[in-house]
């Protein structure tokens, strides 16, 4: 159940279950116009971004001991080994936070989905503790980016009539609510509390990214650069993709993290040899048709999307044997060392 200030969030009844359904919308219409929530995207808003940067290689590292998650990641971190926890390239999709005010046990989640959502969420409080407490959560990301325009993604055609962040959020709200754990809605910078537009009238998002300090639970806009995205940002990236055709992260979010072991094991995927070929067909594209084929919102993605697209597709063109990546269809498992890097065990 979704809890505002102590009180249980006020809607009609829901009328199913079923993607972006009513009970979900109400929930959005309710909260959007909830004054102590604005107030709260308000400071979120006006609040600085942290820039979270790991040197290269061979030098310090600047950055604190954190977790980055990918799209359709999650981790869940305790305090006592992790300072932070964050993503960023948020868009269409919406950033997830549960934390446990008890425990300091925290867990963050990368939605871009609505199908992967209730099954995601199950996932998420597993390790968080059974706690009678309401835990606290945090809804960061998606935008006005209702179109009625057809956007070209992955070779399939896409009708935006609601957009993709609007479903996204209702769901996540109302398998919220329908919980027997309460929830504590601390954040909810989503939709319009999210958008601004550029110079030619394109609807993006305000926060693209952000980080949770693990110890105090305080929520910054952040920015991650490319050596704080580690371990394995390529192979990750790819994960993506092929999760999407892989009938067993069907309704799941991608395992990444071993909370206990304070680890990461990136578990084993799998993709067709002609993925290479796809991959330098799609490599010819310009920067302009990489956008328009290969996002959800060309006009809203950072600087660096069509470079990450283009380094995922050298990549399977270099490594078109998914069992050179993943032998034995193992996991990729990296331990962080003293200085705080992540070392390839296996």
């Amino acid at each position: 159940m979704l809890l505002i200030d102590g009180e249980p969030v006020s809607t009609s009844p829901f009328s199913g279950s079923s993607r972006g359904g009513s009970g979900g919308r109400e929930l959005v219409a309710a909260l959007a116009g909830n004054p102590g929530l604005r107030a709260a995207s308000e400071r979120l808003r006006d609040a600085p971004e942290r820039r979270i940067s790991s040197g290269p290689e061979g030098e310090e590292a600047a950055a604190p001991r954190h977790v980055y998650v990918f799209q359709r990641e999650f981790a869940t971190v305790d305090p006592a080994r992790v300072e932070l926890v964050g993503t960023d390239e948020v868009t269409t999709c919406v950033g997830v936070v549960i934390r446990n005010n008890k425990t300091g046990m925290t867990s963050i989640s990368h939605m871009d989905f609505p199908k992967i959502v209730e099954g995601g969420l199950k996932q998420m409080l597993q390790l968080l503790g059974d706690d009678n407490a309401p835990f606290d959560v945090h809804l960061i990301g998606g935008f006005d980016d209702a179109s009625t325009k057809v956007v070209h993604s992955s070779g399939r055609n896409h009708s935006k009539q609601e957009g993709y962040s609007y479903p996204l959020c209702c769901r996540i709200l109302e398998v919220l609510h329908k919980s027997r754990q309460q929830f504590h809605l601390r954040t909810f910078c989503v939709l319009g509390s999210n958008t601004t537009t550029d110079s030619y009238g394109n609807t993006q998002p305000i926060i693209s990214g952000f980080v949770v300090e693990t110890s105090s639970g305080s929520v910054s806009p952040a920015s991650f650069d490319m050596n704080s995205r580690c371990p394995d940002e390529v192979v990750r990236r790819i994960r993506v993709s092929v999760s999407s055709y892989d009938p067993h992260w069907q309704g799941r979010l991608l395992e990444t993290y071993d909370t206990h072991n304070d680890a990461f094991q990136i578990a084993a995927a799998c993709w067709m040899p002609n993925w290479a070929e796809i991959a330098s067909s799609l490599d010819q594209l310009s920067d302009s048709e990489v956008l328009l084929q290969c996002s959800t919102s060309p006009a809203a993605e950072p600087p660096h999307f069509v470079e990450n697209e283009r380094r995922i597709w050298r990549y399977l063109i270099e490594n078109p044997y998914w069992e050179d990546t993943f032998p034995k269809y193992k996991p990729r498992v990296f331990h962080r060392t003293t200085d705080g890097r992540w070392s390839r065990y296996s």
